[in-house]
């Protein structure tokens, strides 16, 4: 009896050994998986922090530009052209006119350079020495455009000194913030010796300082002056093809699902368009831009480089996405409320759009935006069909030339003057992350507030 008695306790001391041994594993085993989550939190947040760092250490100093501040002589000696055409109370508009662009070219033809010139000398210390093609390296070269244009809206500038703020230009910017090295060699230096000294002495003297690159936001891209170089023209057209986008996408893609989730009837077909739907979102996004300059250009004959075709192409991409979101939230509501809809009457449109879809507007909105969002970073595709042109303009409709802000970061990255667009590059992205978490801000606002109301 006793052995009987030891030969059990023993088991059961044995079998409480094995279970608390089992209950150390699972702890240990959620232990080591909850520190590889949390791991993996901390990394992907380190990643993305150090991306944003990264970003934001190369983009700020892009964000200030280096500005001169001349006192301009509009000298009648060197700007030899005749008066303003004055409109004779006997001549006709179109006379005036017709005189008007001819004394208009006249002054287009002077040589502004030299007044651009004049004015850094006179802005100079007296002891500097250096050739004319040495000092206008030091302005920007759109500076005489600014010029002529406020002497062609002003005549009576003739004669007269004004302060006037110019550009320096992109090298004239990269000596002053350091983005070359000093201690290189005159041949591996974008100015000469004289040019930098000038520099130098004009940052000292105050007739250069930095102010904040309104140009970034003000100025279309430019390669004849690339210190005004902006993101306007990228950002319009970006816009144009945002508009398209959710002008199609969104009630093409919510009616598709609204359709195969509530009334189409189940049959192979059906089963066929939902596994091809599936594969669309995960086709590659240059497959896209190929499609697009097939069908809407080569065929369709729709204008190249326009937003009307990125939109187009970015519209049959974010499709899927809308779909399957859409009907995602559709098949999350619950049967009983279907059913108390039909109990009540409703037919089975009412039922869908009265009291199924308001339910889901959160889920579908957000999918949306996120779905816009996602488009408004693709840059293949929109290479493919032509946006990746030099537009010098801003897109006033759909059917205008233009580029789009990824592209337009695109370009500026492979821009010669690295020293200059490497940080403008870095700005443009920012601009383009502010814009897209801006769109996400707004989704979980929305969300939020679609949530409270229903």
């Amino acid at each position: 009896m006793t052995d009987t008695l030891s030969t059990t306790r023993q088991a059961s001391l044995d079998r409480t050994q094995r279970i608390r041994a089992g209950l150390r594993r699972r702890h240990l085993g959620e232990t080591i998986f909850r520190g590889l989550g949390l791991a993996a939190i901390v990394l992907a947040l380190g990643f993305v922090a150090l991306l944003f760092v990264d970003v934001v250490r190369k983009g700020v100093p892009a964000f200030t530009q280096s500005n001169l501040h001349l006192a301009v002589t509009f000298d009648p000696e060197l700007l030899k052209v005749d008066p303003a055409p004055v409109r004779d109370a006997f001549a006709s508009q179109a006379e005036y006119t017709a005189a008007s662009l001819k004394w208009q070219r006249d002054v287009a033809m002077l040589n502004w350079n030299k007044v651009v010139e004049a004015s850094l000398r006179a802005a100079a210390p007296a002891d500097v020495e250096i050739d004319s093609r040495q000092i206008l390296t030091i302005a920007e070269t759109d500076a005489r455009h600014d010029i002529r244009e406020m002497f062609v809206a002003d005549p009576s500038l003739l004669g007269q000194t004004v302060e006037v703020d110019v550009l320096a230009s992109a090298n004239a910017a990269n000596w002053i913030k350091g983005n070359i090295d000093r201690s290189l060699g005159d041949a591996q230096q974008q100015l000469s010796a004289p040019a930098r000294a000038l520099i130098d002495a004009f940052v000292e003297n105050g007739t250069i300082s930095n102010g904040f690159a309104w140009s970034i936001f003000t100025n279309v891209d430019s390669r004849a002056a690339p210190a005004s170089a902006g993101l306007l023209g990228a950002f319009v057209g970006t816009v144009w093809m945002m508009l398209i986008v959710i002008i199609l996408a969104v009630p093409i893609g919510v009616a598709a699902a609204v359709y195969l989730e509530e009334f189409a009837p189940r049959s192979r077909w059906t089963d066929l368009i939902e596994v091809n739907i599936n594969n669309l979102a995960a086709v590659p996004s240059i497959v896209f831009g190929l499609l697009g300059a097939a069908v809407f250009i080569n065929y369709l004959h729709l204008p190249i480089s326009a937003p009307i075709v990125g939109g187009l192409v970015l519209t049959l991409m974010t499709l899927p996405t809308i779909i399957i979101a859409t009907r995602g939230a559709l098949q999350g509501v619950s049967p009983a409320l279907r059913q108390a809809a039909l109990g009540m009457g409703a037919s089975r449109t009412q039922m869908v759009f009265h009291h199924v879809l308001p339910v889901t507007f959160p889920s579908i909105l957000t999918a949306t935006i996120i779905g816009v969002a996602q488009a408004l970073g693709e840059t293949a595709p929109l290479l493919l069909i032509g946006m990746k042109a030099f537009v010098a303009s801003v897109p006033l409709t759909p059917l205008d030339q233009a580029t789009a802000l990824p592209v337009q970061i695109y370009l500026w990255q492979g821009n010669e003057n690295r020293n200059f667009f490497e940080p403008r590059t870095a700005a443009a992205i920012m601009v383009l992350l502010a814009v897209m978490i801006l769109l996400n801000g707004v989704a979980i606002y929305l969300r939020s507030r679609l949530e409270k109301r229903a």
